[in-house]
């Protein structure tokens, strides 16, 4: 072999464990948990991301001038289901593990489309994060949720059967508005 490239070899061979020694140690631990690519968690995820893309999708769909539309007297205009389904992302997910229940009660006073969707993408985020930021062993830990004995893996099902419920809502609402869904005509 050439010393040139035997020079070479070595140095590229040196480079990615120099290269390690220089990253602070704190910044290697502070690195995002994988998303996983199999198991529950890889499941509630694919679903998440359904829903997520569903909703958003409606809610720009649906004419900042019918957010204030309701189907009747007492019952929540179309903000409010949105505001609702963010409401429900924060409120579910506190009961995993040592997250803090965020107060939603000022979400309904929130009606402006933009910043209804800047909430409901944060709480996208938030549920998102917190189903990545769980472990497989975490799943299985009890919880009390509503005065019932549970475990998380239940609130993060829950917080996507609530996704889906309200799915529902907000296409009869589109469609009461002669807004057809966008992911029904692709």
């Amino acid at each position: 072999m050439r010393p040139s490239l035997i020079a070479v070899l070595v140095l590229a061979s040196a480079l990615p464990a120099a290269a390690a020694i220089r990253v602070p140690r704190e910044m290697r631990q502070s690195a995002s948990p994988a998303v996983p690519k199999t198991g529950v968690r890889a499941e509630l995820l694919h679903d998440l991301d359904d829903m997520q893309k569903k909703i958003l999708s409606l809610a720009m769909a649906v004419p900042s001038d019918k957010y204030s539309w309701r189907p009747g007297r007492g019952v929540r205009s179309v903000s409010e289901v949105y505001m609702h389904i963010a409401g429900g992302n924060y409120t579910l997910v506190s009961f995993v593990g040592d997250k803090a229940m965020v107060d939603t009660r000022s979400f309904e006073r929130i009606t402006d489309k933009t910043r209804v969707l800047e909430e409901l993408r944060r709480s996208f985020d938030y549920l998102r994060d917190s189903i990545i930021g769980t472990s497989d062993a975490e799943l299985d830990k009890p919880i009390r949720m509503f005065g019932n004995d549970s475990t998380e893996r239940a609130a993060f099902m829950m917080a996507l059967n609530h996704l889906h419920e309200h799915l529902g809502q907000s296409v009869a609402y589109a469609r009461m508005n002669g807004v057809v869904p966008p992911w029904s005509t692709e």
